[in-house]
């Protein structure tokens, strides 16, 4: 392991620490009774306390220091005076200890009492310390000039989740996002336990991935010698309960769906379900304007939320269209009766990419996808689906070419998805098989497996039902206005992180000349490095091996070209 200067003289620090007998990662309690905001809010001329934290500044004037120490409520001023903390002859805790073995970043521990400086900054007289953990890692700090003007912020957004702890610790305002992710958890399920519904735990591995159209991950379970799914959705274990007998079941669940990556989708993600007995999509959907507007004042205090250039109002209620009159008014088409076919050419007329493999449900959603979605900037319900879109739906009781399904959309993106539930256990073998046909014709999202546990368990029976699913790190991302769905959870998924190469001069003088211009020819480039040919091979070579650099041969010669 390769150490930086700093990182070697903070090892020397450790070492000199152990030398003066103080364990630089103390097991004992230490007994905090105060926190940086408590003494604010509570704050008396006088008044002994005992915190800790980080230390993130200090300025150092000989026998007297002012520092900050950082703890999770934020930060208060300390002040340290040698001759309050050493009251005797021997002055080490505060000339070696303090002045010279502490670094930016440790965690102390602090006795004092607490005053107000001569300019009205609350601030704690220390009278004694205690290193609690030595940080042998520098903190990426911003550095401030003599102007005030920061820079070298810790800004870089890989860098930001590849090392979440580090981005915490020095950027206060990363720590409000998830402090606001808790209190959505909180306020739902507040919601939901008031109204006297029942929060359950169902399988992350399953037997068979059902409950929504996704790619699984697959695993294997080595003793039972069988393929086992991490799940996509939780959808037909809480029915189930529902059959069993539960009026209110729901769950806060992670699921995995073995997909692409960008801005809003993380392979990881957490979704809550509900399921209600006795209740209707209509019902739902008063349910859920209510839900989501608990949800906005209890994180923001408002059902007021603004999302890029866009202020959303989360009150209810909200307004409701039907997915057949929102794609004949945004392309004049109306999708009523059209065949599979008919749909597959009037989404060509209009520009957008199809294929053979997609059925009816998945062309209307690519026609809707493409040409509605981004119209609906407030909170708008999307009501009754054709049918092929919603294998697990109830069809509508007014026509049968549709569900009673709801989507709520959200500046363009959908944040809520409800049913009536299909209880008909032969309509829904039927839509099963359905779904089976679609899946060997090649759709990769349609469902590929019948579970017939869960058609067993629907042939016992289950009431009129309503469930509703909500994506939460998409309305957390709305209620915090951030566009990337990685900045809402604290260890988004990423790429294996690149090892640091050391690259020799010669090797960095050829990379350099690639990004510059790349590809070039290879003597051209040989002739601009200025090596020796012994020393460009050598370079070359290294630059291979290290994945930096290819050579290819074309009709116009060889070339050297940066590998991306």
């Amino acid at each position: 392991m390769q150490l930086s200067e700093q990182e070697l003289v903070r090892r020397e620090k450790l070492a000199s620490l152990r030398k003066l007998g103080i364990n630089p990662y103390p097991a004992d309690l230490y007994p905090v009774d105060h926190t940086s905001a408590k003494i604010k809010q509570e704050f008396e001329e006088g008044k002994k306390v005992i915190i800790a934290g980080r230390l993130m500044s200090r300025r150092i004037q000989g026998k007297a220091s002012f520092a900050e120490l950082q703890d999770s409520e934020g930060r208060i001023q300390v002040y340290f005076n040698r001759d309050e903390i050493c009251s005797g002859e021997d002055k080490t805790l505060y000339n070696e200890v303090y002045k010279k073995l502490l670094d930016i970043g440790d965690f102390i521990g602090i006795e004092g009492e607490l005053f107000n400086t001569q300019v009205g900054e609350k601030t704690v007289l220390v009278k004694n310390f205690t290193l609690l953990s030595k940080a042998l890692k520098p903190l990426p700090l911003p550095k401030v000039d003599k102007e005030g003007n920061e820079y070298d912020k810790f800004n870089d957004p890989e860098l930001r989740y590849r090392q979440r702890y580090a981005d915490l610790a020095v950027n206060p305002k990363v720590k409000n996002i998830f402090i606001k992710r808790t209190k959505l958890f909180n306020a739902m399920r507040e919601f939901f336990n008031e109204r006297g519904y029942f929060e359950v735990e169902t399988p992350i591995l399953q037997s068979i991935p059902g409950g929504a159209a996704a790619r699984p991950f697959v695993t294997h379970h080595n003793a039972l010698d069988i393929p086992l799914y991490l799940r996509i959705a939780n959808e037909l274990y809480l029915k189930r309960l529902i059959i069993g007998g539960f009026d209110g079941v729901y769950e806060f669940s992670k699921n995995f769906r073995n997909e692409g990556m960008d801005r809003t989708h993380n392979p990881e993600f957490t979704a809550m379900e509900i399921y209600v007995a006795y209740k209707d999509y209509n019902w739902m959907m008063d349910f859920t304007e209510k839900l989501i507007e608990h949800c906005a004042l209890a994180v923001n205090g408002t059902t007021k939320a603004t999302f890029g250039q866009h202020e959303v109002d989360f009150k209810a209620p909200y307004k409701r269209v039907t997915m057949t009159d929102a794609i004949k008014e945004f392309t004049g088409y109306d999708i009523t009766g059209k065949s599979e076919e008919e749909l597959r050419q009037a989404a060509l007329d209009m520009g957008i990419e199809v294929d053979e493999t997609m059925g009816k449900g998945k062309l209307i959603d690519e026609i809707f996808g493409e040409k509605c979605e981004g119209n609906y900037i407030q909170p708008t319900f999307i009501t009754d689906y054709p049918k092929d879109m919603s294998p697990l739906t109830k069809e509508h009781r007014d026509n049968p070419e549709l569900t009673e399904r709801f989507e709520l959309m959200v500046c363009g993106k959908e944040i809520a998805n409800a049913y009536s539930e299909l209880n008909d256990p032969i309509d829904q073998r039927e839509r099963f098989e359905e779904q089976l046909r679609l899946s060997e014709k090649g759709d990769d999202e349609a469902t590929g497996f019948i579970d017939e546990d869960f058609l067993r368990a629907l042939e016992y029976g289950m009431p009129p039902t309503s469930g509703l699913g909500i994506g939460m790190d998409r309305l957390i991302m709305f209620l915090t206005n951030n566009p990337s769905i990685q900045e809402v959870l604290f260890f988004p998924q990423m790429k294996p992180e690149r090892k640091k190469i050391e690259l020799t001069e010669e090797e960095k003088t050829v990379l350099d000349l690639l990004k510059k211009e790349s590809p070039q020819e290879l003597e051209t480039i040989k002739g601009k490095s200025g090596l020796s040919n012994k020393k460009w091979d050598k370079a070359l070579k290294g630059l291979r091996k290290h994945n930096l650099a290819t050579v290819n041969k074309t009709d116009e010669g060889l070339f050297v070209e940066l590998d991306e």
